[in-house]
């Protein structure tokens, strides 16, 4: 049995990044990250343009300035300003060549055909130049960079439709057990409703990974050995929940054994969790997580969402890790560290009851785990504690 930090390293030192590319339309690459260079089109903006409602005006020593026409905001047509002439212009027009300032419309005084401006201004002002933000040919955004819903605004923008992005981890979640049927069947004596592989399709959703695949399977040891095998063949991130103690019914670690998985460390010492498995074969990764579907959120969202950042790319692997002051006490019950349930807010935690691994109810609740380290037994009320904030 190893440490929660050993743990931890042996994710970060064995999980690979993907290095796969896929072609995605730019709508649908929220979330991706640019798997290459991405250069301009154009230039942005690709005319001079007007930043404001006002006048364009060609400059001169008077002001007073000849209206002589009108640009909006999408007009195709190019007026040519003489010298102390002017148009009315609106915000996003294209300005002409020929004006060299735009004046804002409420330091401006309509007589007729003839505008007097407040005070003379500074060439080229409130005119977004010809390649502001960007100019053709240059990079508009660099590898690896994470696309946001402004990325994509901006790659939009530029008249750019497909990127390559870095492939998403295609992942299987096997869940065990003859117990287990599906909501909505009447429920008989003995039987349960499957509830974890909904609800890490739904964690997995919402870190924007939709790439999953569902597999059930009965207390077999052959049906076992070939649903894994089937879903490590064609996945880079297998979730195993349930099967992998050591009761006459659990046959998930001797199918990995058969499969040939390396393991990479089994049981943490921790609560709840402690019959964790972490694997690989290959380059597909394995997690056996526990059976209890509290203490196989609380793994997921420690051990599986590192190796989901660490998959993609990116610099920040673990969720935020805060400290709080306690708002209750609690005592814990074992020398085991602890994941417990709380409720985060304005600098302070609320550790929930309900703490067993099989509930669900609390953890519905937590917006929030507080770790309890194994030398802690009682929190007390105003203690400072390490709290890790769950997504959302």
């Amino acid at each position: 049995m190893i440490s929660i930090n050993e743990a931890i390293s042996f994710i970060k030192n064995n999980v690979k990044a993907l290095s796969q590319s896929t072609i995605k339309k730019v709508e649908k690459a929220g979330g991706y990250e640019l798997f290459e260079d991405v250069l301009s089109p154009i230039n942005m903006p690709p005319f001079r343009q007007s930043a404001m409602d006002g006048y364009a005006l060609n400059l001169h020593d008077s002001l007073s300035y000849k209206l002589i026409g009108e640009v909006k905001a999408g007009d195709e047509h190019k007026l040519e300003l003489k010298q102390g002439e002017a148009i009315r212009i609106f915000t996003g027009a294209a300005v002409p060549d020929s004006a060299n300032a735009v004046m804002m419309q409420e330091k401006v005084e309509l007589n007729d055909n003839t505008i007097t401006i407040a005070h003379q201004v500074t060439p080229e002002i409130n005119i977004r130049p010809l390649g502001e933000q960007v100019n053709t040919g240059d990079i508009a955004l660099k590898k690896g960079t994470k696309l946001t819903p402004a990325a994509i605004g901006y790659l939009l923008s530029l008249g750019i439709t497909e990127v390559s992005v870095f492939k998403k981890p295609n992942i299987a979640i096997v869940t065990t057990g003859n117990e287990l049927i599906s909501p909505g069947q009447e429920l008989s004596h003995g039987k349960i409703y499957e509830s974890n592989s909904k609800m890490l399709l739904s964690a997995l959703y919402n870190l924007k990974f939709y790439d999953v695949t569902l597999y059930k399977v009965e207390d077999d040891y052959n049906k076992t050995v070939e649903t894994l095998n089937t879903a490590l063949n064609n996945n880079d991130l297998v979730l195993i929940t349930g099967g992998i103690s050591v009761g006459d019914y659990d046959f998930v670690g001797k199918a990995l054994g058969e499969l040939e998985v390396e393991e990479l460390f089994y049981k943490v010492k921790q609560k709840p969790g402690k019959p964790l498995f972490f694997g690989k074969k290959n380059n597909t990764n394995i997690f056996a997580l526990p059976g209890n579907p509290a203490a196989a959120l609380s793994c997921f969202y420690v051990y599986v969402y590192i190796a989901l950042q660490q998959m993609m790319h990116r610099d920040t692997l673990e969720l935020p890790r805060i400290t709080a002051t306690a708002s209750n006490s609690f005592q814990k019950k074992g020398d085991r560290p602890q994941f417990l349930k709380g409720i985060y807010g304005n600098g302070k935690v609320k550790i929930l009851d309900g703490q067993n691994s099989s509930m669900l109810q609390t953890f519905a609740l937590a917006n929030a785990l507080v770790f309890a380290p194994e030398d802690i037994t009682d929190i007390k009320l105003g203690d400072e504690i390490e709290v890790i904030l769950l997504p959302n």
